[in-house]
């Protein structure tokens, strides 16, 4: 299987695109901020279509270009229901400063958008791709969890978008941002998952759940998160 990702834009949002070797079709995940034309070139060279865009969550850094790219090759946008209004009111998710940097601007959703919501399995370009909802950085984030099966075997990938990075965790002080439950959802959906799972998160390196349990000084005392302890959360300490 295909899974490669470059970053695009100001903000350096990690856009992926997935595929079986030697298909046709793909999947394309966080679309921001200028990745339009080098998402064209690479579909281009690699002779692949996108049979839908797959959202993280909806702040505007990594949906800029979801509505070009669906509406260019007529697929849906597959977004959770609780952040599906950023697509046309993008400032509602952002702080005062992008708000300035997009003032004037329009966004709207693309022609066709599909809502998902937890638990939800979907099998696109011959993928399958499980939906967790992890609300905390926005009320609407998710994970995507698939597998790759090849000759060497299986092995588990997450797209985090800003939920889990390596080596910190998404924001929580942008609108709909909750501190306390981005942590709940960290220790609900992702640390149950294997060491070996590999995080590839909407900005940075690519990391796993393994390292990030040994070493993220974020998740220090998580398990007491899941119980319904209190742990305090710094504000800056993701995108």
């Amino acid at each position: 299987m295909l899974v490669t990702g470059f970053p695009a834009g100001m903000f350096q949002t990690n856009c992926y695109v997935i595929a079986h070797d030697d298909a046709t079709e793909c999947v394309v995940v966080d679309p921001g901020q200028d990745a339009a034309e080098p998402l064209r070139r690479f579909l281009e060279s690699s002779a692949l279509t996108p049979t839908a865009v797959l959202l993280t969550h909806g702040h505007l850094d990594h949906t800029w270009s979801a509505q070009e790219i669906c509406d260019e090759h007529d697929v849906a946008a597959y977004i959770h229901a609780a952040d599906r209004h950023l697509f046309a009111d993008p400032t509602a998710g952002v702080g005062p400063q992008m708000g300035q940097f997009i003032a004037g601007m329009t966004f709207a959703e693309p022609r066709l958008v599909a809502e998902f919501a937890d638990g939800d399995v979907l099998e696109l370009a011959g993928i399958s791709f499980r939906i967790d909802h992890t609300p905390g950085h926005t009320q609407g984030s998710v994970v995507l969890r698939s597998r790759i099966d090849s000759d060497q075997g299986s092995a588990d990938l997450v797209f985090t978008g800003d939920t889990l990075f390596a080596g910190s965790i998404g924001r929580s002080d942008l609108p709909g941002g909750d501190g306390e439950q981005l942590l709940r959802s960290i220790a609900g959906k992702l640390m149950v998952l294997d060491d070996e799972t590999t995080v590839l998160p909407g900005h940075g390196t690519t990391t796993t759940i393994g390292r990030e349990r040994a070493g993220n000084p974020f998740l220090v005392g998580l398990d007491r998160v899941a119980c319904g302890a209190t742990i305090d959360v710094a504000s800056d300490s993701g995108r």
